[in-house]
């Protein structure tokens, strides 16, 4: 299995839309994802590099794991 690199913060949002969040608010420079059924918003920080603590956070919240996750990360290039 390929290693966690750091991304874009549109290649995760690209994701994240995918799993059916969507957009509820920005503040300053994160941008904040809602879905109805899950406890808490994913905040995704509007950097050039997302960091890969910040991406292992994002797939905790979302309940994905690391085959799902490339998977979707191949559907947005």
């Amino acid at each position: 299995m390929p290693r966690l690199t750091p991304i874009h913060w549109k290649k995760l949002e690209c994701i994240v839309l995918k799993l059916g969040f969507r957009f509820h608010r920005q503040n300053g420079s994160h941008r904040q994802y809602v879905k109805s059924g899950t406890i808490r918003p994913v905040t995704i920080p509007v950097y050039n590099e997302i960091d890969v603590e910040i991406i292992k956070n994002t797939m905790r919240t979302t309940k994905i794991n690391r085959d799902k996750y490339f998977e979707l990360l191949k559907e947005c290039k």
